[in-house]
């Protein structure tokens, strides 16, 4: 077993397996003091250092706590809404520039291994450093490749390993060459877990309508919420707008409401509303889910809806909502009893979720260490 630090803590998502495979995670720090408090509820023996790590204190700190500790791996998943496809895509947004601070804390603590993971779009960002502009893995290549090995290929697809989510990131791998490692990802994994296979057992959910007239169109809602309630506190049905309701109500299965020839998410002259083709979406159950984002609670994001079954002797399909908490912890490889605090809110909840990475696949990546 060798400790380790998780920087961009998030609330520990990515660490949830780690220490099955040989690395205990003594130090971590985020920087929002709601998600540290979480973090520090999930792993309350490891050292939460709460702040920004572009504070001199902060960053000092956490030097200093890592080497008293002896730390020998880093984790860290900086944030990505600067380089996201569901953010700003912004080059310029300062968060582009965190993984600076990532390298410093490799060179100053010279770990043995470190992984760094975030969106695709990081290995296309450019940053600037001494005033010339240059990629993100040139610039991490430059910094550390004389004392690392980096992996080749630095994209994963989580689909490929046993994570019912297809969730494509840029992960560097960094082995110090004193290691004679070199640390690439496991081979792809022919069998693909599919949403039938991952929460296709749980019980169907009616919608919570928040507009009380129209809840008479669900009369077995209190029923089927009993249902859900007695597998998981955590597999309750969600809320949402009566006109949201109706459309995905006429949705089928793998299918966006946009497509409906007669309901279909319309502006109050009945026209349809904007947005991109994969919103107001069902997933398809024989397909693995797609990435879960922050924006999981909405129907009207990119593919966020329930799979659904077609209802006999009706053209309706059931499960006209997005997935609950206890599906998306399924999907995204965590615990159905994941210790949740209870103080922490829905949106909260959903927001840590959508930003973390399956662990399952982060437990594969770093078993091929081999750590003893």
């Amino acid at each position: 077993m060798i400790k380790g630090i998780s920087l961009f803590a998030n609330v520990g998502i990515a660490e949830t397996y780690l220490r099955d495979v040989g690395v205990d995670i003594v130090i971590a720090n985020e920087m929002l003091e709601e998600r540290a408090k979480f973090y520090k509820h999930l792993y309350p023996s490891c050292k939460m250092i709460t702040g920004d790590i572009t504070n001199k204190i902060i960053f000092e700190q956490i030097i200093k706590e890592s080497e008293e500790q002896n730390v020998e791996f880093i984790l860290a998943t900086p944030p990505c809404q600067g380089m996201s496809l569901a953010g700003s895509k912004d080059p310029d947004d300062e968060r582009n520039y965190l993984i600076i601070w990532v390298v410093k804390a490799i060179k100053r603590l010279k770990p043995k291994y470190a992984l760094i993971e975030n969106v695709t779009q990081q290995l296309k960002t450019q940053i600037r450093v001494k005033g010339k502009s240059i990629g993100i893995p040139d610039y991490i290549k430059a910094e550390l490749g004389v004392d690392y090995n980096i992996n080749k290929d630095q994209i994963l697809n989580t689909k490929y390993y046993g994570v019912p989510q297809q969730r494509k990131r840029a992960i560097i791998l960094l082995a110090r060459k004193d290691t004679n490692k070199l640390w690439e990802f496991p081979p792809k994994e022919k069998k693909i877990v599919t949403l039938e296979e991952a929460i296709g057992d749980l019980p169907s959910l009616d919608p919570e309508v928040r507009e009380k007239e129209y809840r008479n169109f669900f009369p077995a809602f209190e029923k089927k919420k009993r249902k859900g309630l007695a597998v998981s506190k955590w597999h309750f049905p969600p809320k949402h707008v009566w006109r949201n309701v109706e459309v995905m109500m006429h949705t089928p299965t793998g299918c966006s409401a946009r497509k409906n020839p007669v309901y279909f998410p319309k502006k109050p002259d009945g026209t349809m509303v904007g947005g991109a083709p994969r919103t107001y979406m069902r997933m398809d159950w024989e397909k693995p889910a797609p990435t879960v984002t922050r924006y999981n609670s909405t129907i009207s994001s990119f593919q966020n809806v329930h799979p659904g079954r077609k209802i006999e002797g009706t053209n309706l399909y059931s499960d006209a909502r997005v997935l609950t908490i206890l599906e998306l912890l399924r999907i995204t490889t965590l615990p159905d009893d994941w210790n949740i605090p209870e103080w922490a809110s829905i949106p909260l909840i959903r927001d840590v979720i959508g930003e973390g990475i399956p662990p399952l696949a982060v437990k594969k990546i770093v078993k091929q260490l081999d750590i003893k």
